[in-house]
């Protein structure tokens, strides 16, 4: 059986429309449909927004599986479009969540329940490249908007495998797409788990420090390196990455020694520009 993803908004009409043409799909084989969140404001006030909507979604996922969930996204999305309710009502989403056959979601709203699951999940569809409600994913393959019946049971006939990787190894991965992506807090709530258990992982310590230095965190990002280095002193671009920390935080005299090391070891512009503009500053 294969996996749909569905990363949606629940108030985005596309993705109300790609439901549609997602149920009239005819497919060669049994498949079943997970929904995720995107969000198409995720500056907008909890009164207006779907975060505790999508929550509630989550929770669905979680204690009742697939077919539990879609029959709630059903419904909210009914709600919304058709009756015209507000969704982001914690009462509201009871309600709904009571008549697809989930209880206690007053409860689960108040105690925070979801909030975890929500924001990790936000963040893959980050790191995997999601941009656009819907987005439908199956495997490593991926289509963006709401595409016809068609071309989506052939998204599921063409899909690439999705490789079976270690979850260390996948939040590595994604927490590396975080970073390009220039979310260095993203990357280290993806981290979390692996700096709990692999934190003397010179790969582990190095990422985070990328992610420290990203998010002005120097004092962290020095630390870190400092330890890294003593352990592996010839790692160029930890050193560099040392070098422009201790440029950041103003310290030029410390940071020049660095910067010229990890010039001498590799030729890297980066390194080479970092260098010349702190010698302009110490000479």
């Amino acid at each position: 059986m294969k996996r749909i993803e569905v990363w949606a908004d629940l108030v985005c009409s596309w993705a109300h429309i790609g439901k549609r043409r997602l149920e009239q799909a005819e497919f060669d084989e049994d498949v079943e449909i997970v929904w995720r969140p995107y969000l198409i404001d995720p500056m907008a006030p909890a009164a207006a927004g779907t975060f505790d909507a999508h929550r509630v979604v989550a929770l669905a996922l979680d204690r009742g599986g697939p077919a539990l969930q879609d029959a709630l996204v059903e419904r909210i999305m009914h709600a919304y479009f058709v009756d015209g309710s507000d969704i982001g009502d914690r009462d509201t989403l009871a309600a709904l969540a009571a008549e697809a056959g989930l209880d206690g979601m007053a409860e689960a709203l108040d105690a925070g329940e979801g909030t975890d699951e929500v924001r990790d999940q936000l963040l893959r569809g980050k790191a995997i490249g999601v941009t656009t409600s819907p987005t439908f994913v199956v495997g490593e393959s991926a289509i963006a908007g709401a595409q016809s019946p068609e071309v989506l049971a052939d998204l599921v006939r063409n899909a690439v495998p999705a490789r079976e990787l270690p979850d260390e190894v996948t939040r590595l991965r994604y927490a590396e797409s975080l970073l390009d992506l220039r979310d260095p807090l993203g990357a280290l709530r993806i981290m979390e788990p692996l700096l709990a258990e692999h934190g003397d992982d010179p790969s582990v310590r190095l990422l985070a420090a990328r992610a420290y230095f990203g998010s002005a965190q120097l004092g962290r990002a020095r630390e870190t390196l400092e330890s890294l280095l003593e352990r592996t002193p010839g790692d160029h671009y930890a050193r560099f990455l040392l070098g422009r920390t201790l440029e950041r935080a103003n310290r030029h005299a410390e940071a020049l020694p660095h910067l010229r090391m990890a010039a001498a070891m590799s030729s890297e512009a980066d390194y080479t520009d970092a260098l010349r503009r702190v010698e302009s500053r110490v000479s």
